[in-house]
């Protein structure tokens, strides 16, 4: 059994959120470990040509039901009651990504990315609001001024740029993302799939 897999992520999605609240139950049912890789969603979008499903299938009113009827049966089967939509959606999460690099190199990453999972998709956290975010960091004992202070640091642009390009150059082209060695999965229900890929 291959021992991890790398989970490619981004706060602005609601769908990387439930990812994450499943993934502790995952990696302990499959024995493996998620690698977070902290990637810019519009950036893989705006690269593939991607848009998003509302855009897509506006003239389909009944896939877009169907969608919202797939998401609620899995926060439903999941107990993921904590979810709420961000009233701010659609968000910008540049700079957000760019201190959660920071974060990793400060090796408090995951700390940051619960802190911030739970405030935007529980708490309703504008991630555009840099004061709100560095408040809700200190909350958690993190040192948000510092975090975000290095978000703008050229080089930490210059590795979440380069995350986010790799995942297209892998063939990522939203989130979540998955990586089994080379091969890829996407979305959610993937999961099952992913299992599959490291059992084998």
């Amino acid at each position: 059994m291959r021992k991890s897999f790398e989970f490619l992520f981004d706060f602005a999605g609601p769908n990387g959120y439930l990812v994450h609240r499943v993934l502790p139950d995952f990696c302990a049912q499959t024995g493996a470990t998620a690698i977070y890789v902290p990637v810019l969603l519009g950036g893989l979008m705006k690269a593939t040509n991607n848009r998003p499903p509302w855009a897509v299938y506006a003239d389909v009113p009944t896939k877009l039901a169907y969608d919202r009827l797939e998401f609620d049966r899995f926060i439903a089967a999941n107990g993921l009651s904590n979810f709420r939509m961000n009233p701010h959606f659609p968000p910008n999460s540049l700079k957000l990504m760019r201190a959660c690099v920071a974060a990793s190199h400060a090796g408090v990453m995951a700390a940051f990315v619960e802190t911030m999972m739970t405030a935007v998709w529980e708490e309703g956290i504008d991630m555009g609001d840099a004061d709100a975010v560095r408040a809700r960091l200190d909350a958690a004992g993190l040192d948000g001024a510092a975090l975000l202070a290095q978000a703008d640091d050229a080089e930490i642009n210059a590795e979440l740029v380069a995350n986010t390009e790799r995942g297209v150059a892998r063939g990522a082209f939203g989130i979540p993302t998955f990586f089994v060695g080379d091969e890829m999965f996407f979305g959610k229900e993937r999961l099952a799939q992913v299992a599959a890929a490291l059992a084998g």
